[in-house]
């Protein structure tokens, strides 16, 4: 009969505390989106200049609300419609870049809705691509609808970093750090 091993349980390491914790941070992050079950996201495009000025329009939509933690819709319109939606649910009778709709409590997802104009304005003001713009403000609307928000400064700059982190591994560069297109004069 062989002598069994005893292995004493060993206090976990300082390092091993890190890893841990930086797992935990990733997949609030949505990071480990790939470990977790895919969340339903539907896209419409009901203005077809989306896929003139973003190819691949659907796909890429799909993408960013799913590394931001999912949402139930996103709906690429025009400005119009973003202004008239607004002005009912927020009393603002002018367009913005992107909407948020929240589900009933106890319902995951939400519904995101972007302007066209306003997003490819947007964009070449900042001398950003419009598909990176649109996958910003996706993954921006859908950290809205899992509760983070941007109302004072500690939480703007905590939604700000994630946002970067989560852009980083879309391969969309850092929207705060400023970069000139690719052969645009400024």
């Amino acid at each position: 009969m062989e002598p069994r091993s005893r292995s004493k349980a060993r206090p976990e390491t300082e390092t091993a505390q890190r890893k841990k914790a930086r797992k935990r941070d990733r997949e609030r992050d949505g990071r480990a989106a790939f470990l977790t079950p895919v969340p339903s996201v539907e896209i419409f495009v009901a203005d077809i200049r989306w896929r003139r000025l973003v190819p691949r329009v659907e796909r890429l939509a799909r993408l960013a609300a799913i590394a931001g933690g999912g949402a139930g819709t996103v709906v690429l319109d025009r400005d119009l419609r973003v202004r008239r939606l607004n002005g009912r649910h927020r009393g603002r009778n002018k367009p913005t870049n992107v909407l948020t709709f929240e589900m009933p409590p106890g319902v995951p997802g939400g519904d995101i809705v972007l302007g066209l104009e306003t997003v490819r304005r947007e964009a070449l003001a900042a001398g950003r691509w419009p598909r990176h713009h649109l996958v910003h403000l996706v993954v921006h609307g859908a950290l809205h609808l899992r509760g983070h928000d941007h109302h004072g400064a500690g939480q703007a700059r905590r939604m700000e970093m994630r946002e970067a982190r989560i852009l980083h591994r879309l391969g969309v560069p850092n929207p705060w750090k400023p970069r000139p297109l690719p052969g645009a004069t400024r």
